[in-house]
């Protein structure tokens, strides 16, 4: 099914979307974005993605011409003229043309791409994945930058070692986040998760929200040797939900099969996602984990 996208203020065809080379995006990289899916079409937390995108705006000094409710009322319209039964939702802010071609010298570029949400394979969630760790540091962690330089040299570590996610080390040993995840560990029944030097995720916050009267729970740092020996260990993000983690690098988690906390966690959210669909005022089809 063709996808319609929203390219710098006109409705087009996915295959007729274009920007022009001298835009900062193309040239260095420079913009910012955001990304979500939807239940029952109705995009998760979208208020919450927008205002994120605002901040990862104001981090790189990207000037935002629009107001959270301009882009919400272009976000929506751009699902409603498509027709997929769930949806990603891709926002991206480019940095404009440059008459320099390093600063901007124009409004920076509304794009909005929506296109079918396509979930991992079961497997990941009855059998729980693999996932490596790459000795890497996200320049401003907390903004969300088109600059995906060493996500896709940690993904493709990752990938030649079948895995489905590289998380970041920094110098002191701890581990952080993956290059699209944030992460998570049960040690004797408390979930611990990051919280320095991340971009605090979406459906990390959900997750949060979620077990915050079910677990008890400590934000703090996780040392690489102390996650090799979590009990459970799961990752979460708009596209992986809640995705449990049996093996990091060569070292098997806990029974090396997704744990009894981590299954509630996950039934948790799926639980939430279904009741945000069912309240949807059409009603689409539920892509569950």
């Amino acid at each position: 099914m063709n996808s319609i996208y929203f390219i710098d203020g006109e409705f087009v065809p996915a295959e007729a979307a274009r920007i022009p080379a001298g835009d900062l995006a193309v040239l260095r990289g420079y913009g910012v974005f955001d990304f979500m899916r939807t239940y029952g079409g109705q995009p998760f937390h979208l208020e919450q993605h927008i205002a994120r995108l605002f901040r990862s705006a104001e981090q790189i000094m990207l000037d935002m011409p629009w107001t959270p409710d301009e882009i919400k009322a272009i976000v929506l319209e751009t699902l409603e003229r498509n027709d997929h039964a769930e949806s990603n939702v891709r926002i991206v802010v480019t940095g404009g043309d440059s008459t320099d071609y390093i600063t901007p010298s124009a409004e920076p570029r509304l794009l909005v791409l929506v296109y079918p949400a396509m979930p991992p394979a079961a497997h990941y969630y009855t059998d729980g994945a693999k996932i490596i760790t790459v000795r890497e540091e996200r320049y401003l962690p907390a903004a969300k930058t088109i600059n995906y330089i060493p996500a896709i040299r940690a993904l493709k570590q990752a990938k030649a070692q079948h895995a489905i996610e590289a998380i970041y080390t920094d110098a002191a040993g701890r581990a952080l986040e993956g290059t699209t995840t944030n992460l998570f560990a049960f040690y004797n029944g408390v979930l611990v998760t990051p919280g320095d030097g991340i971009l605090n995720g979406i459906t990390r916050g959900a997750v949060l929200d979620l077990v915050k009267d079910a677990f008890p729970l400590e934000i703090r740092d996780i040392l690489l040797d102390e996650l090799y020996q979590a009990d459970e260990v799961f990752i979460t993000a708009s596209n992986k939900q809640v995705m449990p983690i049996v093996q990091i690098n060569d070292r098997t988690i806990g029974a090396g099969v997704p744990g009894e906390l981590t299954k509630r966690v996950m039934t948790m959210f799926t639980e939430m996602a279904a009741q945000i669909a069912a309240s949807a005022p059409k009603a689409k089809i539920i892509i569950g984990s």
